[in-house]
């Protein structure tokens, strides 16, 4: 009997085997495991061992390594998402770079709910490294982060060095420095939006007649609710609230965490020029990389829509100048 036909016939019988470090743990219904399958189990236990081992970092990989772009003979791309872990927001920039570019987007825990929400940037970028390495993929590879992300990047590549592995560059797509998200930061920006909101609201009521003005504040107070009651549905959806539980959990790891130097490249996609005065501090990545270089965007695009349909072509054809590869 084979470890693949031994395996199956103890499916069959509901005994379930587990590997915990270089052992094999068996649970077995009361008289299923016969001292015949005993002893073709420790003959077959390397075998074994192996085969699990292998099922259980294949399993792992397909929780995290999401492709968005399997071909291509090119160093592959390995995107961290922003806050919210949403992969796909990759799917057009890879669309974009074609079928000759692999792309693959690396999900956090905690999306699924099978397990908490990593609260470090070190965790997660230790998390997102060993998915890589478990993917086996030769060769020298490269980063990237969107937004918040890029913080989770950014760790991801030191580690991923640290461990030898080669990294090409490390791509930031609109990400600010870990200081935007602190809540000092956050408290200001807050004001300022709404210091500005109330400044608009006051220009558009004062150009209007008193029955538009009516009009304005119903409409600005409808859509005050809608923006209240879909609030509601998303905490109500068990798969948005978890959505949530990963968004809080990674806007505290990055603000807590300190950048320290990156033996490697960093390159910096920008939405625009305008965007190096938006306080994000995006440029102070430069300052943490052995090399950096920033490319900038379209002016029309800005740090949400940068990656979507509209914009992805563009931030394409930068990657491919910024990486020096064939047009």
């Amino acid at each position: 009997m084979s470890a693949a036909a031994l395996l199956s016939e103890l499916r069959r019988r509901d005994i379930q085997l587990r590997v915990v470090g270089s052992e094999l743990r068996c649970s077995a219904p009361a008289g299923a495991l016969t001292p015949e399958l005993r002893a073709e189990l420790q003959r077959h236990k390397n075998d074994v061992l192996e085969l699990l081992s292998s099922a259980q970092a294949a399993a792992a990989q397909a929780q995290a390594v999401v492709p968005l772009e399997r071909g291509g003979r090119r160093p592959p791309i390995y995107g961290v998402p922003g806050h919210n872990g949403d992969v796909f927001c990759y799917r057009a920039l890879a669309r974009a770079l074609g079928a000759d570019q692999p792309f693959f987007g690396l999900q956090p825990p905690g999306l699924d709910g099978a397990r908490a929400p990593l609260t470090r940037v070190e965790d997660l970028a230790g998390y997102f490294a060993g998915q890589i390495r478990a993917a086996g993929e030769p060769g020298a590879c490269v980063v990237a982060g969107f937004c918040a992300g890029g913080t989770i990047a950014f760790e991801l590549a030191r580690e991923l060095v640290r461990g030898g592995t080669e990294v090409r560059f490390l791509a930031l797509f609109g990400c600010p420095y870990p200081v935007y998200f602190t809540r000092r930061t956050q408290l200001w920006n807050g004001l300022a939006r709404q210091v500005e909101g109330i400044a608009r609201h006051g220009r558009a009521l004062a150009a209007q007649s008193w029955r538009e003005r009516r009009r304005y504040l119903a409409a600005e107070l409808g859509e005050r609710s809608a923006r209240l009651e879909a609030a509601r549905s998303r905490a109500a959806d068990p798969v948005l609230a978890r959505r949530a539980l990963v968004e809080r959990a990674t806007v505290a790891a990055v603000r807590r965490y300190r950048p320290r130097s990156f033996p490697g490249s960093v390159k910096l996609f920008l939405p625009g020029v305008g965007w190096q005065r938006s306080g994000v501090a995006a440029l102070r990545w430069c300052a943490v990389a052995s090399h950096a270089e920033t490319y900038f965007g379209p002016d029309r695009a800005d740090g949400a829509n940068m990656l979507l349909e509209g914009h992805a072509a563009a931030f394409a054809a930068l990657f491919r100048s910024a990486s020096g590869e064939p047009q």
